[in-house]
């Protein structure tokens, strides 16, 4: 079970064109609700500074799965990405899945023109279209690659617009575009497979919630940005 529900939560963007990270100049955070079977079990949240001509986002994950009052899986992470004049040129995370520790140093090289990665579970070299996989960044849904911000493992992505439709947060509607995120090898371990559906706000460039299915009902709800 631990496996199952390690690898799926944090499957989940650099090239100029694939950060777009002057579309959140004016955000100072977005939280998020992390919830499984419809209750909430944590959190998942991104705090926005710009210094100078950098922009740096942060992120703080903490969430525990308990049964019979025991837990039985948890998560507690920290990132921080940096963004000079709007491309990619660090991320760093440390995470604890129970007691393990994972970690992700990330640096653009420019004489290489690729990112070099030494991570827990990749060590080499990514090209620069490649996207951190993390639900603050709506190019998330343009890019064809991902890196797992946990373990810097690189997986292929092919996303689907689905359709328009309006979706209810907190009493407030929003009109959003679901799209459908999966991997691009369908043959893939079923416990390897990206499979999300994904709402995203085009009016405000935030993804307001986030919905799979492994051992449960998982959802990633936005509750606050500002």
């Amino acid at each position: 079970m631990k496996k199952y529900l390690y690898i799926i939560i944090f499957t989940l963007i650099s090239f100029k064109a694939l950060s777009h990270a002057e579309h959140y100049e004016g955000i100072i955070q977005i939280k998020m609700d992390v919830l499984r079977n419809g209750e909430v079990i944590g959190y998942s949240n991104y705090f926005f500074e710009k210094q100078n001509n950098h922009m740096i986002v942060k992120n703080y994950t903490n969430f525990k799965v308990k049964l019979l009052g025991a837990t039985v899986f948890s998560i507690l992470s920290e990132s921080i990405e940096t963004y000079k004049n709007n491309q990619l040129i660090t991320f760093k995370s440390n995470t604890f899945q129970n007691d393990k520790e994972k970690f992700v140093n990330l640096h653009l090289n420019e004489n290489k023109k690729k990112y070099e990665i030494n991570g827990s579970s990749y060590k080499g070299d990514a090209s620069l279209d490649i996207i951190i996989g993390n639900w603050w960044n709506h190019k998330i849904l343009d890019a064809k690659k991902q890196i797992s911000p946990l373990s810097g493992s690189i997986k292929e992505q092919i996303v689907e617009f689905i359709k328009e439709e309006q979706i209810l947060i907190k009493n407030k509607k929003y009109l959003v575009e679901k799209y459908k995120l999966k991997s691009k090898n369908d043959n893939l371990p079923k416990d390897k497979k990206l499979n999300f559906d994904i709402w995203y706000n085009p009016k405000n460039n935030i993804i307001m919630k986030i919905v799979y299915q492994r051992m449960g009902k998982w959802e990633y709800i936005v509750t606050d940005f500002k």
